[in-house]
């Protein structure tokens, strides 16, 4: 047997029919499971099934049918994703950009007067609009980062731009910063105090009274930034 890849949770997904309706299942076979579980996705909108090695995914899917009603209520309460397409309104530093799809030569972007050109095939424009934004985000972010370890006489490594979940910025042992490119849509508050607690990381490696004090320093709405994130960080992950 291949322990190493035991302690691996593996995953596959599929559709099952509840009550008549057709729900996407995500199926996780996690070695440390001692039941079977379900949750609802409040991001992606798909139900996780989470099974032990040694029961068998059929009776996870019965599992799965017996609460049903349990599932679709919930399916039911999830905010629909908000897709980067033609004449959908999204948020650049918490301001709203309605976006406009052109045939304009050429592959140019801009934004102005409240609304995001888009030019280009049609079934390009979300992948553009993307890469765009990542784009933005990764200058931005990487702009005002520098700027604020300068401010500590530190120098901040590598800088780069993700699509993470469980966290929107990470600072390594060597210095280099990380941070979730979703940012962008956000109030320019709440990108700025991610930018200060992670160039705080690079003095104070935990998350003790120092360096606390020091994100206050840095930024003077951490605690306004820290509680919209808490209520509206999921609609960041939904856009798009």
């Amino acid at each position: 047997m291949n322990w190493a890849a035991m302690k691996k949770i593996h995953e596959n997904q599929q559709v099952i029919d509840l009550d008549g309706r057709e729900v996407a299942l995500r199926v996780r076979r996690n070695p440390r499971a001692r039941r079977l579980s379900l949750r609802v996705d409040p991001i992606q909108g798909d139900v996780v099934l989470t099974v032990p090695p040694a029961t068998p995914v059929t009776e996870g899917i019965r599992f799965a049918k017996r609460k049903s009603g349990w599932l679709l209520n919930r399916l039911n309460d999830v905010p629909p994703r908000i897709p980067f397409a033609d004449g959908t309104t999204i948020s650049v530093f918490g301001q709203p950009y309605t976006i406009r799809h052109g045939l304009d030569a050429g592959r140019v972007i801009s934004c102005k007067d409240g609304e995001i050109r888009v030019s280009g095939r049609a079934e390009h424009l979300p992948r553009r609009l993307t890469d765009w934004l990542k784009r933005e985000a990764r200058r931005e972010l990487s702009e005002r980062a520098h700027t604020l370890a300068a401010s500590l006489d530190m120098k901040a490594g590598r800088i780069s731009v993700r699509d993470t979940r469980s966290r929107w910025g990470s600072c390594s042992a060597k210095g280099n910063l990380s941070f979730s490119w979703r940012l962008i849509m956000a109030p320019e508050f709440v990108l700025s105090y991610v930018v200060a607690h992670e160039v705080a990381h690079l003095l104070e490696k935990n998350h003790g009274p120092k360096f606390w004090k020091l994100v206050d320093r840095l930024n003077d709405q951490a605690k306004a930034a820290r509680k919209w994130l808490r209520h509206n960080g999921e609609s960041l992950h939904r856009m798009g």
